[in-house]
């Protein structure tokens, strides 16, 4: 049996693993920092220190973090920068993604949807490398939210287009 809508569902799985390696970046930046919840020192100061008496569980995974990963004390912004990359993913990706899965349903020409794909998933990786590597204005995230911007008006414009066309 033929699949539905292919284009989109090679996308979705670009942007799924995306997704997981943004979310690990930002889990090694968290035990790197030891920064649990928020994104900066002064946030740590508020709270509970989870490790001053860990249960044996949680000494086994310190000690595991300690080795694998080792610990920053100083607050670079690194975590900060990758919370947000992450963050601005989950903002921006699923309505792009969503314009793709209805372009293909609509039966939308193909070199449309692998051109709103393909720029959709460029975009997204510029931007987060952009945001990652560089605090403030970036070539990477300029390229970013500009191409995401892109996939919005076509894709949006295209939505138009297929659905009006459908009464006529």
């Amino acid at each position: 049996m033929a699949a539905l809508i292919p284009i989109s569902t090679f996308f979705i799985g670009c942007h799924g693993l995306l997704a997981l390696g943004l979310s690990y970046r930002v889990a090694i930046e968290r035990t790197r920092t030891r920064i649990w919840h928020g994104a900066s020192l002064a946030e740590v100061a508020s709270q509970p220190d989870y490790l001053q008496h860990p249960n044996s569980w949680a000494a086994w995974v310190e000690k595991l973090a300690q080795q694998w990963i080792g610990t920053r004390k100083a607050d670079d912004g690194m975590l900060q920068r990758t919370v947000r990359a992450h963050g601005n993913f989950i903002e921006y990706v699923p309505l792009g993604l969503l314009l793709l899965v209805a372009l293909e349903w609509m039966q939308a020409a193909t070199g449309l949807l692998w051109f709103l794909g393909a720029m959709l998933i460029l975009a997204r990786i510029a931007h987060a490398w952009g945001l990652i590597q560089t605090y403030g204005p970036s070539a990477g995230r300029a390229i970013g939210f500009f191409g995401t911007w892109l996939v919005y008006l076509v894709g949006s414009v295209a939505c138009l287009y297929y659905s009006l066309r459908q009464f006529s």
